[in-house]
């Protein structure tokens, strides 16, 4: 059945063609399209395949955390939340007054080795003159026992000619012998009064090693008396203050942090795939998102030399159980080149986006796949 709504000349109608100028802005269109996709190929060829970029990325800072080296009852505290303090500025005090009894306790031990080795040395000079007197002794006993000496000899020969008495030859016989012996007391007196000294200098010693093992102390309580007192060891801003007026703290407990805004840095987590070409000093572009995007300049640093997730607290083992495979990352730290105006406005866990432009090393993985192709070959 033929369709009645059409006339017999709809199939001979000649149909519409399009302008010239129609034609012309389709040329135009069709000409913008290519030039501008080769525009962009040409570009990415040459700059945007290098561009590695990621979101992944923090602003870092080494803060350091504050904690007292001794234990105590806090009796100051001498910075507020979020202040700018300056290096060696002075942050907590710890009551010292414990510590500065065991400073006075070793002084007073220092002062009573001092006297004992003062006593000894005195001890030693009335030793001396001891042993002058012993040896003035043994000296005049010397001379009597060779004067007894002398006489027996000069007697023996007069008691046998019956000129002196036998009895007196005797009597001068035991004088002589108790003449002899009386020498030798005096001796071993001046030898006793001589190894006094040795006694008496070995007490000036062990004193001398008591007063060193007091200074010791001493200086382990001044030193505690120092630490009472916690200094900031860097420039920057207290943050996660805690401590509070009469607080007991305990050696090691974190009080507060310092951040030190100056030295603030970037961290940035690439992919594993992004990481062919990069190298420390590459130039890096930094997009603030609380800057509203402001762009900052920046230099790679360095590498980490593991994946985050070797760093973590339990590593992941592929070895067992079931396995997934997913792309890692490996974190990159950025040194930032920004103002101090910039850098007040700046603080650590920031999120920021790093674009990282590694054309430096165009060119390298053709050489390393070289020097593969060149090792492979010589180990045939």
């Amino acid at each position: 059945m033929s369709d009645d709504r059409h006339g017999p000349d709809d199939e001979t109608k000649p149909k519409r063609k399009l302008s010239g100028r129609a034609r012309l802005i389709l040329l135009v269109l069709a000409a913008a399209v290519l030039g501008g996709g080769a525009f962009w190929f040409m570009r990415y060829q040459a700059t945007g395949k290098f561009m590695q970029e990621t979101n992944d990325a923090y602003i870092r800072a080494d803060l350091v955390t504050i904690a007292p080296k001794v234990s105590g009852y806090v009796a100051e505290v001498l910075v507020r939340d979020n202040q700018d303090v300056g290096a060696g500025q002075p942050l907590v005090r710890v009551d010292p007054r414990s510590y500065r009894a065991q400073a006075g306790q070793a002084r007073a031990q220092i002062a009573q080795a001092e006297a004992s080795a003062d006593s000894s040395r005195a001890q030693i000079r009335q030793q001396r003159a001891a042993i002058e007197q012993a040896r003035a002794q043994l000296a005049a006993a010397q001379a009597k026992a060779a004067y007894d000496a002398a006489e027996v000899r000069r007697f023996t020969p007069l008691a046998a000619s019956g000129a002196e008495s036998k009895q007196q030859l005797a009597q001068l016989r035991a004088t002589a012998d108790q003449s002899a012996a009386n020498v030798r007391a005096q001796a071993a007196a001046l030898a006793a009064q001589q190894r006094q000294i040795g006694t008496l200098e070995s007490q000036i010693g062990q004193a001398r090693a008591q007063r060193q093992g007091a200074e010791a102390q001493l200086a382990a309580a001044n030193v505690d008396v120092g630490a009472t007192i916690l200094h900031a060891p860097v420039a920057g801003r207290i943050g996660d203050r805690t401590v509070t007026v009469g607080q007991f703290a305990s050696a090691g407990t974190r009080l507060m942090s310092v951040v030190p805004l100056s030295q603030i840095y970037v961290t940035a987590n690439f992919k594993e795939t992004q990481l062919a070409l990069m190298r420390p000093g590459q130039p890096a572009t930094i997009a603030v998102d609380a800057l509203d995007g402001t762009e900052l300049r920046g230099r790679v640093a360095s590498v980490s030399p593991g994946t985050g997730s070797q760093f973590s607290l339990l590593p992941p083992q592929n070895a067992t159980g079931n396995f997934t495979k997913i792309v890692q990352r490996v974190p990159v730290r950025i040194a930032l080149e920004a103002t101090p105006e910039a850098r007040r406005l700046l603080v650590p866990g920031m999120s920021v986006v790093v674009t990282v432009d590694t054309r430096s090393a165009k060119g390298q993985l053709d050489r390393i796949r070289e020097q593969q192709e060149r090792l492979v070959e010589r180990t045939r």
